[in-house]
Formats: structure tokens, C-alpha cells, sequence
């Protein structure tokens, strides 16, 4: 099986992210944790610490009590804006200007890889940045809290949608919900037909977005995986770049580029 660490990139993965059409770079939280935004797993401080987060990611939840579910999701919304996009952003970022193609599929609910400017990113868990109506789920576009201080743990009332007047909801996928089908559809089709995929801050235990890996490595493409922490190797297509995401990809594209 493929091996190598952050400090000694094996030749095979440079002479294969340049010679590369289609580069697919799968991000998970571990990307949004190096600019300082908490894992959806991290234990909860202050007014949530005695709420589990896995049960206040539920439409159960939301149904018996909104103001607390939006209020945990508008203070963690808020907390995503004070953070900057970090060096694996920016690295990501440069790599689609380099390569004749780049899908970037991302597990994280923030906005931080489109403003490091990325474009036409895959979010396969939803986004903190586009809530819609629980009922009729038209898309709520209207104004949302911003703050330049330290966002308040705060039961808060969610809006009504203007067309129903139902309550909007955050905008992320939730507990016994169904991925998005389109962008689903799009980030399998593009795992399956690359020839090189970055696996970059994710654990891989989140189904079925952990599936798309091994799309791409069974695809005949390449796959390096870029944590602190190896990952379990199926294929002699398969690398552990061991080290974190801001350090390794920018070291990447240096050897490449």
C-alpha cells in the first residue's frame, strides 16, 4: 500500500497532481478547526453545556423547541463569521487555479472555502449561511444577525418565512435527514471519474460522504489522505500525508508547482 508524511511527499503523488485533469478535494472539519471553528463533536461551554449537540441536530428537536435549536445554531453561525479562512483554505483555493479542473466537496457547514475564494463548492451537509423554511422550504433570504463581538449564548426565536409563515430553519443537514440529492449526485459522479482526490480534515466515519474516497481510489484514481492522525490504507493508490491541513497542503503545491 501507498505510504509517505507530511516532510516526504511520494514521487507518485506529484507526477500525479500535475499530470492530473480532474482533482477532487474532499474537506471535513478538521479543515474549519484550524481557524479556530469548534468540531460539531467538541464539548458545548456555557448555556449549551448541558444540551448534547447530536440532540439538538434533529427536526424532533427543532419541532419541540425551536428557540433553543435556532439559538444554538445562530450563536454557532455567528462564531463562523469571526473566523478567517487559514492556510488550507488558500491553499485549495490556488490549486483550482492550477489545475485544469478542481471539485471541491466539503462535509463543513461554514462559508470559510468560498471566501478564501472558492467556487461552486459541493456542501454536502448544507450550510449555516442558508437557512429555508421548515415547512414549505422556500429558501429565507432575509436579513440574519452579524457581530463583531463574541456571539451571545441565547435561546432565540427563529423568523417566520414570508411565504408560509412558517418557522426557517438552519440550513444544514440534520440527524435521520437525507443528504442534498443534487449535490450528493454531483460529488459521487466526480469521486468516481477523477484522476487524483485530496481527502483533507475528516475522519471518514460520516455516511455516505465517507463513501467517496473509495469512489475514487476504485476509479483508478489516486488518493491522499491529510489529517494529524494516518488513516487506515485500502489501496496501493492510497497515501497518508500525516500532519496538519494548513502545513501539508501548501507543502504540497510547493513540490508540485
Amino acid at each position: 500500500m501507498g505510504a509517505g508524511s507530511f516532510g516526504s511527499i511520494p514521487l507518485e503523488l506529484i507526477e500525479g497532481l500535475r499530470s492530473s485533469r480532474h482533482v477532487v478535494v474532499f474537506t471535513g472539519a478538521g479543515v474549519s478547526a484550524e481557524s479556530g471553528v469548534p468540531t460539531f463533536r467538541d464539548a458545548l461551554t456555557g448555556l449549551w453545556a448541558r444540551y448534547d449537540p447530536l440532540a439538538l441536530a434533529t427536526p424532533e428537536a427543532f419541532q419541540q423547541d425551536p428557540d433553543l435549536v435556532w439559538g444554538w445554531y445562530e450563536w454557532r453561525r455567528l462564531r463562523t463569521l469571526q473566523a478567517s479562512p487559514n492556510p488550507a483554505h488558500h491553499a485549495i483555493a490556488e490549486l483550482a487555479r492550477r489545475v485544469p479542473r478542481l471539485t471541491l466537496i466539503t462535509q463543513n457547514v461554514d462559508d470559510l472555502h468560498e471566501r478564501a475564494g472558492c467556487q461552486d463548492v459541493l456542501h454536502l451537509h448544507g450550510s449555516l449561511h442558508h437557512p429555508r423554511c421548515f415547512n414549505c422550504a422556500a429558501a429565507f433570504n432575509g436579513l440574519l444577525e452579524t457581530t463583531n463581538e463574541p456571539p451571545v449564548e441565547k435561546r432565540q426565536s427563529p423568523p417566520c418565512c414570508p411565504i408560509c409563515s412558517g418557522p426557517v430553519r438552519p440550513g444544514v443537514v440534520w440527524f435521520g435527514e437525507a443528504l442534498p440529492e443534487k449535490a450528493m449526485h454531483e460529488a459521487f459522479a466526480a469521486a468516481s471519474e477523477c484522476d487524483l482526490l485530496l481527502s483533507v480534515g475528516t475522519s471518514g466515519a460520516v455516511y455516505p460522504a465517507a463513501l467517496i474516497p473509495s469512489l475514487a481510489w476504485q476509479g483508478g484514481a489516486l488518493v491522499a489522505h491529510i489529517n494529524p492522525q494516518p488513516s487506515s490504507l485500502h489501496s496501493v493508490r492510497e497515501y497518508n500525508l500525516t500532519g496538519f491541513a494548513g502545513e501539508v497542503l501548501p507543502a504540497l503545491l510547493d513540490a508540485v508547482f
